[in-house]
């Protein structure tokens, strides 16, 4: 349980900003425990403590251990202006999710710009100035803002439009691999399809560490002249003082992130939804749903089957364990598991046959258009100015972080 704790308190940092209470730990050791009232009736707390962080406490635990706790989570507020906080707070969340739960899609995705892969889906690229960026690469996918501020902008509403009644064919012509990796189109229609592929690396039982360092210039600027002793006493020291962020005073640093031990060790889980991609329709048209279905199906499968990139980050370098195999199972609704032998070229093989038979997009350049982005942000203003007359909309949220 301590372990489940240490990494309650990284997490609940990375989500939220800050380092959690004693109370906000107490209440998640309490919400993922065998109690059979883990849930309590009530949290009584004075003012300025962070009841809100309930909602990341619930989300956290939620993750962690899911049969543990309810799937939705109903947060009343009985005032306007307290909606409108609370639904910028998540937001906030939701926004900061991908760090805690450190979802491998993102990385992932950009394999089909690969020459080897990049056959399968159509290559659609932005212009914004001097960059040009795959819609591949961007982190919302088809519902991103610089695709959504883009010429294409009109298209993606029809496709997301055509997504809700039921027919997901034009955004699979569109952006295919957001049908593979999910979508949300949260800023206009709200269409939303959940992913097929989900990739999570999870460390257990974490160990935080701090490390200490301090700065030294390599000369005396005050003997310089740059400025006076006096000045250089008051700054050493100071992480705030502009001479010790300009770099021209001892700075130290103590305290800061050094790192983690797992010592419950890593551990990468992938799953493919094959419940999941039976949700997708073109409209009423069997053949052409199973046709749409097979090209979505040999995309994942090749997202599922490639080779992992190791290198996460500096100082977070994974290699597979050889006293535990990788295991690969088909999981049936009943429980069953036997052993799947999909290669990776058998993968892509089929991939290759499903796209030709479903018709690729084209491939396509197209500009960013920054009066579209204009106007979107303006609107977004509008609607924040409105929603705090309104506010019933937040309250009845059930779902904010899903």
């Amino acid at each position: 349980m301590q372990g489940d704790v240490n990494n309650f308190a990284i997490q609940f940092e990375l989500l939220t900003g800050s380092s959690p209470f004693p109370w906000q730990e107490e209440l998640y050791a309490r919400f993922i425990s065998d109690r059979t009232d883990n849930i309590p009736h009530a949290c009584l707390l004075p003012t300025g403590l962070g009841k809100t962080s309930v909602i990341a406490i619930w989300l956290l635990a939620r993750l962690a251990h899911p049969e543990k706790m309810p799937r939705r989570l109903v947060y009343v507020v009985n005032r306007r202006t307290v909606v409108d906080q609370t639904t910028e707070e998540v937001l906030r969340l939701r926004d900061n999710l991908p760090k805690v739960v450190g979802s491998q899609a993102n990385r992932i995705e950009p394999l089909f710009m690969r020459e080897k892969y990049r056959h399968l889906v159509p290559q659609l690229v932005i212009t914004a100035g001097d960059k040009e960026v795959n819609i591949l690469e961007v982190g919302h996918r088809a519902a991103d803002a610089l695709v959504r501020c883009s010429a294409l902008q009109q298209e993606l509403q029809a496709a997301f439009k055509a997504l809700l009644a039921g027919d997901a064919e034009l955004l699979a012509k569109i952006a295919p691999t957001s049908l593979v990796f999910g979508v949300w189109d949260s800023r206009n229609t709200q269409a939303k399809q959940p992913r097929l592929i989900g990739s999570c690396i999870r460390a257990f039982n974490v160990r935080r560490l701090t490390r200490g360092a301090v700065y030294i210039p390599p000369v005396d600027y005050s003997e310089l002249d740059v400025f006076s002793e006096e000045e250089k006493q008051k700054a050493e020291g100071s992480s705030k003082s502009p001479l010790a962020q300009r770099g021209f005073v001892h700075n130290p640093a103590s305290n800061s992130h050094g790192g983690v031990i797992a010592d419950g060790g890593i551990r990468r889980d992938a799953t493919l939804s094959l419940a999941a991609l039976r949700h997708l329709h073109a409209g009423k048209d069997a053949e052409c749903t199973q046709v749409l279905r097979r090209y979505i199906l040999g995309l994942s499968l090749v997202a599922f089957t490639a080779p992992m990139e190791n290198y996460l980050r500096q100082g977070c370098l994974l290699v597979a364990d050889p006293d535990q195999p990788r295991e690969f199972v088909e999981v049936y609704p009943d429980g069953q598991r036997k052993a799947c032998t999909v290669t990776h070229e058998e993968a892509i093989e089929f991939a290759t046959a499903a796209a030709t038979e479903f018709g690729v997009g084209e491939n396509r350049t197209v500009p960013f258009e920054k009066e579209r982005a204009k106007r979107d942000v303006s609107a977004d203003e509008t609607g924040k100015s409105k929603g705090r007359g309104k506010g019933k909309s937040a309250a009845k949220d059930d779902a904010p972080a899903e």
